[in-house]
């Protein structure tokens, strides 16, 4: 299944919900280009990633692509939504520090306002607490 992508806007926070694959190719250069966006815009974007069924090599690369410049243009990036399978890809590839990751796209979006009380999820206890059935 090819990458979809829905956008939407909340309190100038751009939200992105990815549907499908996050693989090499048209898939994440689709979702670069929605990056390169943002990243002119210095906007903050939440990545809801829970309906992506698979992440390679280049699709991690992505995220990461997407941490660094939106960071370096004033804006920044959250991953929300995470199912085991991408928890367990991020501690693999010794990646679960680089992102702030949330239970929920509210969370993630909410974490971008100094004045509101979140907490990113701690995946190294989160992955500690899980049934080994389902990594």
């Amino acid at each position: 299944m090819p990458l979809e992508i829905a956008c939407r806007q909340q309190e100038g926070i751009k939200i992105l919900t990815l549907k499908g694959r996050l693989v090499l190719g048209e898939e994440d250069l689709l979702l670069r280009k929605e990056i390169d966006e943002a990243a002119c815009r210095k906007t903050c974007l939440v990545l809801d990633i829970s309906a992506v069924t698979t992440i390679d090599s280049t699709g991690l690369g992505t995220l990461v692509y997407a941490d660094q410049v939106l960071k370096k243009a004033g804006g920044g990036l959250r991953l929300a939504n995470l199912i085991p399978e991408h928890i367990n890809l991020l501690v693999l590839a010794k990646m679960e520090t680089i992102f702030e990751v949330f239970d929920c796209a509210q969370d993630a979006m909410n974490s971008f306002f100094p004045g509101r009380s979140v907490h990113p999820l701690d995946l190294m206890e989160l992955i500690r607490t899980m049934p080994k059935t389902k990594l």
